[in-house]
């Protein structure tokens, strides 16, 4: 399906972006006519595809242009995600009737920040200049920190364990993002120093690296997580570390290749699966949604919209 997606958009009159076309088919595909339905797992969806599509957004962005517009990604992926959060939070407490002030704004940390992988998909490369690209694709990548910690302290407010103030939030901040980034940073180190060790002991063995370089993203992703900092960012930090530690430029010449086309890949069908299976969730969402708009007269037309989101 993922192929036939990308068949489809090249044979239609008009453009269509890739991504919309895959949720259009998973919906379809997902429409009590055809009654394909797929358990969705929330935990599972973001362990076993978000880390390696944010590890090759992370390989392929260029760490000068980070460097150099540095101040605009940090400001919008800090003063934007906090406004959302604000912004969407009264606006949830205002069409859901009972929802109180500071579970809504659990909520709205939750959607607030921007998705990588859909900024990517829809995007795509050369439709908008490279400057304007490079800085949202890099809010992109950094705004998880600022959402996980809006959510983490509404969510400790909520439940009275914990009272907001502006120097906790900044410390949690510091602490997630940075903590995720020495992550990435550590796990990419030592995966460039096995890399070194195979090549020396087990001679180069293109598809002994290439599993390996595989399972980078999921390790970093993981131990980030078990330590209690943002393994999306980890993620990412492996991601752009990986090709400037020296360990792709020295690998030989068939393990870079297969690597480059293997990656190519598997984030071309990922990136598929993620919008197909997003699809495939959409009858549902919206028959529960007008199930639970009937059922409660007192809910708001919009009340679905955070549902959706």
């Amino acid at each position: 399906m993922v192929s036939l997606s990308g068949v489809v958009t090249r044979v239609l009159p008009f453009q269509v972006p890739l991504p919309l076309m895959q949720i259009a088919i998973g919906a379809l595909l997902a429409w009590p006519t055809f009654g394909l339905h797929v358990e969705f797992d929330p935990e599972l969806f973001l362990v076993l595809f978000i880390p390696p599509l944010l590890f090759a957004d992370g390989w392929k962005t260029p760490t000068r242009e980070f460097i150099e517009h540095g101040r605009e990604i940090l400001g919008l992926a800090l003063a934007l995600v906090v406004v959302t959060v604000v912004g969407i939070g009264f606006l949830i407490y205002w069409i859901v009737p009972g929802i109180p002030l500071i579970p809504a704004f659990a909520l709205a940390a939750v959607l607030s920040p921007t998705d990588a992988v859909a900024l990517s998909g829809i995007v795509g490369e050369g439709r908008i200049p490279k400057k304007i690209m490079g800085i949202l694709q890099g809010e992109a990548l950094m705004n998880d920190a600022s959402g996980l910690v809006s959510l983490k302290f509404a969510v400790a407010v909520a439940m009275g364990t914990m009272v907001f103030t502006v120097g906790g939030a900044t410390v949690e901040f510091l602490k997630v993002a940075i903590g995720g980034v020495l992550a990435g940073f550590v796990v990419s180190w030592s995966y460039g120093r096995s890399m070194r060790f195979l090549s020396r002991w087990g001679g180069d063995e293109p598809a002994t690296q290439i599993v390996l370089l595989f399972l980078l993203p999921f390790a970093s992703y993981l131990i980030a997580e078990h330590i209690g900092v943002s393994g999306i960012l980890a993620a990412v930090a492996a991601g752009m570390t990986i090709t400037r530690s020296g360990v792709m430029r020295t690998a030989p010449l068939a393990m870079r290749l297969r690597a480059n086309s293997t990656w190519a890949m598997l984030e071309f069908v990922f990136n598929g699966m993620v919008f197909l299976l997003l699809g495939l969730q959409l009858p549902d969402i919206l028959s529960s949604s007008l199930v639970a708009a009937e059922a409660d007269p007192t809910l708001r037309p919009g009340c679905c919209l955070p549902t959706l989101s």
